[in-house]
């Protein structure tokens, strides 16, 4: 039933953690800095493996990967939310906004 378990194969998810990260908060908004969390937890994984807390870094690992998928979902959002408001104009109203704003001056 248990079987043991190498270091190699609990993956610490740090690349992935980071690039989410880096991604949903250019592209969605500062609720995109919720990858951090992935990050905390994607550098715990490899310290409690040299502690060998085997359990503990597999917890952290799991963990670090459901924020991952926060974190891309978040950029996923982000990235359609972005491509709808340019497709529908978005872009030429908020420059036409700014132009009245500055004639109001």
């Amino acid at each position: 039933m248990n079987t043991p378990v190498s270091a190699q194969s609990i993956p610490n998810h740090l690349a992935w953690a980071i690039v989410s990260t880096i991604l949903a908060t250019c592209f969605c908004c500062p609720v995109g800095l919720l990858g951090i969390v992935a990050i905390v937890y994607a550098t715990q994984v490899n310290s409690k493996l040299n502690a060998g807390d085997i359990e503990g870094a597999r917890r952290a690992s799991e963990n670090a990967k459901i924020w991952c998928w926060v974190a891309t979902a978040l950029a996923i959002v982000g990235v359609l939310w972005s491509a709808w408001w340019f497709t529908t104009g978005g872009m030429a109203a908020f420059m036409e906004q700014m132009q009245m704003m500055q004639n109001m001056q």
